[in-house]
């Protein structure tokens, strides 16, 4: 099979197009022939080594976490899926690589795709959509009547989390260019604030909820909108110490975490916030759960733009200029 290789960590370090053996089926696993795929920012990261010290990858290995595709090989205990089911997925770390025409998954990872979208649209949803619900539904529990402001709205994450935060009975605040304004007002946006020529710090405040995906000094700027009691979850960092617990880490690595994030956390408690450091997982069971609110016409997927597969740097340095409206996808077969 073809697939796009980091051969070693380097920042915006070229991908290698590689042919290389299809992979190999686990008992719980099922083969997927990926029709398409998306690319995120944390592509780039991975491949410019920001997370090998938490996340390592032994060079060379396949890029990319999402996908959409057909099932093509299922393994001995599987019993979810069968051959020729339509599916989509976000693989668990440590085995991903979407930039691929075939990958392995684990049966708990993967959904059927949403029936009303084809193979790109659903490619664009896994991992910016897991993330907008683990943040959002399951450690943020949102409810009606609260407030929250998700940063980057016209931006991969921003544009699900947006509809999955109106859907939930939230208003919504957040922040593009007077560019995208109209687009994130269409998804359900409430207040908007144009980030070149307004500080959302002096416009919003009493929030339940902050979704932060920005650089440290917005982090810090974000904790001065939230009421006391309310959650700052960030998706850029800092990680924290029950990040540091959840991914076994040795003594060492949990104290450097720890450290990263002490700033912040003892500021969030002296205001009466709770900060949590969210890195997404792989989860079908909620990806089943969004299929269904894409089904019913809750949340659309917004795509930006349509890269063909042996294009696949290019579409990953699109990525990295910010510009991007939502998702960019890459055709990796028809």
């Amino acid at each position: 099979m073809k697939a796009f290789v980091v051969d070693k960590y380097k920042k915006k370090g070229a991908l290698r197009l590689a042919d290389l053996p299809e992979p190999q089926l686990q008992d719980n696993d099922v083969l997927i022939r990926i029709q398409a795929t998306a690319v995120n920012l944390l592509d780039s990261k991975v491949r410019d080594g920001e997370f090998k010290l938490i996340l390592p990858y032994r060079p060379p290995f396949i890029l990319g976490h999402d996908l959409a595709g057909t099932v093509v090989k299922a393994g001995s205990r599987v019993r979810r899926f069968k051959v020729g089911d339509e599916v989509y997925a976000r693989p668990r770390d440590h085995r991903v690589g979407t930039f691929a025409e075939f990958i392995a998954v684990d049966e708990a990872d993967v959904a059927l795709k949403p029936n009303n979208l084809g193979m790109s649209e659903a490619a664009s949803i896994p991992l910016v959509g897991l993330t907008a619900w683990q943040a959002l539904v399951e450690v943020g529990k949102v409810r009606p009547g609260q407030k929250v402001f998700i940063q980057a709205g016209s931006g991969g994450v921003g544009t699900f989390a947006i509809q999955l935060a109106k859907h939930l009975g939230a208003t919504v605040a957040t922040t593009t260019s007077a560019a995208n304004a109209e687009l994130v007002k269409s998804l359900g946006a409430d207040v908007v604030i144009d980030y070149k020529t307004q500080d959302f710090e002096k416009l919003l405040s009493g929030y339940d909820l902050v979704l932060n995906s920005q650089d440290p000094t917005t982090l810090e700027k974000s904790l001065g909108v939230l009421k006391p009691g309310g959650r700052l979850i960030s998706i850029s960092g800092p990680p924290d110490p029950a990040f540091a617990g959840e991914l076994g880490l040795n003594l060492f690595l949990k104290l450097v975490l720890r450290l990263l994030s002490r700033g912040v956390r003892k500021k969030a408690k002296r205001l009466g916030i709770t900060y949590s450091f969210l890195f997404m997982r792989a989860e079908g069971q909620q990806l089943g759960e969004i299929a269904r609110l894409i089904e019913s016409g809750v949340i659309r997927p917004v795509v930006d733009k349509v890269f063909p597969f042996e294009k696949t740097g290019d579409a990953l340095t699109y990525v990295e200029t910010g510009l991007a409206k939502g998702k960019v996808v890459i055709t990796v077969a028809d």
